[in-house]
């Protein structure tokens, strides 16, 4: 490959458009020559013939006096000019950036956008307060109603139970009162005379004759078979007077057996008390 080569492959590329540029160049010179052509005007001196020609008069006469002119008269004083007054300053209309008064519209807009959702969420909130607070209060006054009404339903099914009871016990021979309110079919400890009825079979067999102060009161516990032979006894509380306990003790040592209560059976352990002035 030859050196021409190698300098035109690494030369610049052609400019684009170069003969059109050199022909548009040249028309523009052309124009520009045939204006200035035309506006040239060329000035030419037509020649100018000359004559002279001499006047004789055939009488001479004397010319007449010039004529004079009469002197101007004086002209009124013109008054001062007053000098004009300076034209006042136009007020240019305030120049206002439109841009900036869009800017400040958009972000009021925006601002009261912004307030109202503000406001919007407030109520919305304190709807909301509102209602899990009357949710609470209608909750807690449901949950009263239930409880009241399970404690109703129960207490009418302790009722009925124990009515169902007690209609049982009837039916199956219990022996309680007619006014008792127990459930069992015989009371577990003795009735309310028998106490009184134990104090009488053990009492004429006491043998005391002391005087003491007082109406001191004596504790005995008293263990009975079934069939109501007393198999032991022993003081719980004493008087203080040791010759009464004694004659209490060898009392129900004499007495032996003591009477069934109106049920029919024997207490197994009972206590009895007993006062010397009773």
């Amino acid at each position: 490959m030859s050196a021409v080569a190698n300098r035109l492959e690494f030369a610049p590329p052609a400019t684009p458009g170069l003969l059109r540029a050199l022909v548009l160049a040249v028309f523009a010179h052309a124009v520009l020559v045939g204006g200035l052509t035309l506006g040239v005007q060329w000035k030419r001196e037509a020649p100018t013939l000359s004559a002279e020609a001499e006047l004789w008069s055939a009488v001479p006469e004397e010319a007449a006096p010039a004529p004079v002119e009469p002197p101007p008269e004086s002209a009124p004083p013109q008054p001062a000019a007053q000098p004009a007054p300076d034209p006042e300053p136009a007020l240019e209309p305030p120049k206002v950036d439109i841009a900036l008064e869009r800017d400040k519209q958009r972000l009021k807009k925006q601002k009261q956008i912004e307030l109202e959702k503000q406001q919007e969420k407030v109520r919305l909130d304190k709807l909301k307060v509102e209602a899990l607070k009357k949710e609470q209060a209608d909750k807690l006054n449901k949950d009263a109603l239930e409880k009241k009404k399970t404690e109703q339903e129960n207490l009418r099914l302790e009722t009925q139970r124990k009515a169902n009871l007690a209609r049982m016990n009837g039916l199956a021979g219990a022996s309680g009162a007619p006014t008792a309110s127990g459930a069992a079919l015989q009371s577990s400890g003795p009735s309310a005379s028998y106490a009184g009825r134990i104090r009488a079979r053990i009492k004429p067999n006491i043998v005391f004759t002391q005087d003491i102060a007082g109406n001191p009161t004596t504790e005995i516990e008293v263990r009975t078979a079934p069939d109501g032979s007393i198999i032991g006894r022993k003081i719980t509380q004493s008087s203080g007077v040791k010759a009464w306990d004694d004659a209490v003790l060898k009392a129900i040592d004499k007495t032996e057996m003591l009477p069934r209560d109106i049920d029919g059976r024997i207490p197994a352990s009972m206590i009895i008390t007993f006062r010397p002035k009773d």
